[in-house]
């Protein structure tokens, strides 16, 4: 376990870092979680039992970390600055239920043993990029908690019809019960950054299948936010164009309406009013539409 480092101080974590040659880079959105309640209560939102494995993003230094080997799960940490890896295998090194995967978290994580938990003070620069990626590759999780920028943590819990609402709202939602925790204000943090932070928790759904969407679900809903000042059905007509529809000799004007009104959607609304369950069926109508043209054998065309 570490030595008697105090995570709560600036000045301490300031000192350790210049005494051991490290610095903060600022291309990795670093920043240290120094405020204690903070930190306890986003180990609380767990609800961990010894034992639990967890994926922990951005360890750092080691403060959640600690947190979490203290209370008996096992931990694999993704790291991705040299000095702090050096640091990690250093302090936890001999723990036989810590794990710690090196490098870029984007890259590494599709070829980690999954655990059904998640945490992470996750840096600003890759936060909504990390988390789509996760759900758009149905890698999920039980619980998740994790601290991000505020404006993200808002994008994330979106409903329909609001100015934050988005594909990362939408994608976020088709998989997890969200619960906005704790905001963080600059100054819990070391180097305070100059936007509040707020806790998030993620539940995976038991009312649906997160995995059960029809496959063109999540490509046709970032289609559809890709130009949010356009109606559906302009964008949804560049979706179906992109996906070799034309090369099948399928009129994608005329299919583009048939689906909409499948569904029971206004040509002329826009994505940011349309709930997951009008994005769902709207991908299920296209699923169904290609495969009886392809088991009639009649595509559409002059």
């Amino acid at each position: 376990m570490p030595p008697s480092l105090n995570y709560d101080s600036p000045q301490a974590l300031r000192s350790y870092l210049e005494q051991n040659g490290l610095g903060m880079r600022k291309q990795f959105g670093q920043n240290f979680l120094i405020n204690r309640d903070a930190r306890r209560k986003l180990l609380d939102a767990l609800e961990l039992q010894p034992g639990d494995s967890i994926w922990e993003v951005g360890p750092g230094l080691g403060a959640m970390t600690a947190g979490l080997l203290e209370r008996g799960a096992k931990v694999n940490a993704f790291e991705i600055d040299r000095g702090f890896i050096n640091v990690l295998e250093e302090f936890f090194g001999d723990v036989p239920t810590f794990t710690l995967t090196p490098g870029d978290v984007l890259k590494t994580w599709p070829a980690a043993e999954p655990a059904p938990y998640f945490l992470g003070n996750l840096p600003y620069n890759i936060a909504a990029a990390l988390l789509a990626d996760l759900i758009e590759k149905g890698r999920y999780f039980t619980r998740m908690v994790f601290t991000v920028q505020r404006e993200v943590a808002r994008r994330m819990a979106a409903r329909p019809g609001s100015a934050d609402y988005s594909s990362l709202s939408v994608l976020c939602a088709s998989a997890y019960t969200i619960r906005p925790l704790m905001v963080i204000k600059g100054a819990s943090f070391y180097p305070a950054p100059k936007v509040d932070s707020q806790g998030v928790r993620f539940d995976l759904r038991t009312d649906i299948d997160p995995a059960g969407y029809p496959p063109a679900f999540k490509p046709l809903v970032r289609s559809l936010f890709s130009a949010r000042r356009k109606i559906v059905k302009n964008n949804l007509q560049s979706f179906l164009s992109s996906a070799i529809l034309e090369t099948e000799g399928i009129r994608v004007q005329d299919l583009t309406l048939e689906l909409l009104e499948t569904v029971g959607i206004n040509p002329n609304e826009r994505a940011e009013n349309l709930s997951i369950g009008e994005f769902s069926a709207l991908a299920g109508a296209l699923a169904l539409a290609l495969n009886r043209e392809a088991n009639n054998g009649n595509p559409r065309g002059d």
